[in-house]
């Protein structure tokens, strides 16, 4: 992936920077060159990722929304800017595998932490809500949005 965005600007940002606010408007594709960010989703740090090549922005972009998480710069970061993300995926078949992949990667993260938690608290009531989520996740058909044109 950082072969895909080399030619990209870079920014950098600062221990305590947020390279992404929950909740603002889609903008572009963030790809981590260096550095190490934790994601947080109503404030709550869900993750952390220092992995190069890591990507922060795809979900607003395929799902045309607003951003789902905030990304803060734990340590001096870096990143490649991809200002057009759609028309980047649209025509790059790599940085789509890429994204997809990292997708299905926490999906599954996702998906056997839920599991965990249901074998953990099987037999208790309140947890039963377990099953709807697993079952949500694992069928659950998108919305219909009207998708952005690829410029």
């Amino acid at each position: 992936m950082l072969q895909l965005v080399a030619a990209h600007e870079t920014r950098h940002f600062a221990p305590g920077e947020v390279v992404m606010e929950q909740g603002s408007a889609q903008g572009p594709l963030f790809v981590l060159i260096e550095g190490e960010v934790e994601i947080l989703r109503d404030g709550v740090q869900v993750a952390k990722s220092s992995e190069p090549g890591a990507v922060f922005g795809e979900m607003s972009v395929l799902l045309a929304c607003a951003h789902t998480a905030t990304v803060r710069a734990l340590k001096a970061s870096s990143f490649a800017i991809v200002e057009n993300p759609r028309a980047f995926l649209a025509s790059s078949p790599e940085a789509s595998f890429h994204v997809a992949s990292l997708l299905a990667a926490r999906l599954d993260a996702l998906t056997k932490y839920l599991v965990d938690v249901k074998q953990q608290y099987e037999g208790h009531d309140h947890l039963g809500m377990v099953d709807e989520v697993l079952e949500t996740l694992m069928h659950r058909s998108p919305r219909r949005r009207e998708r952005p044109k690829i410029e």
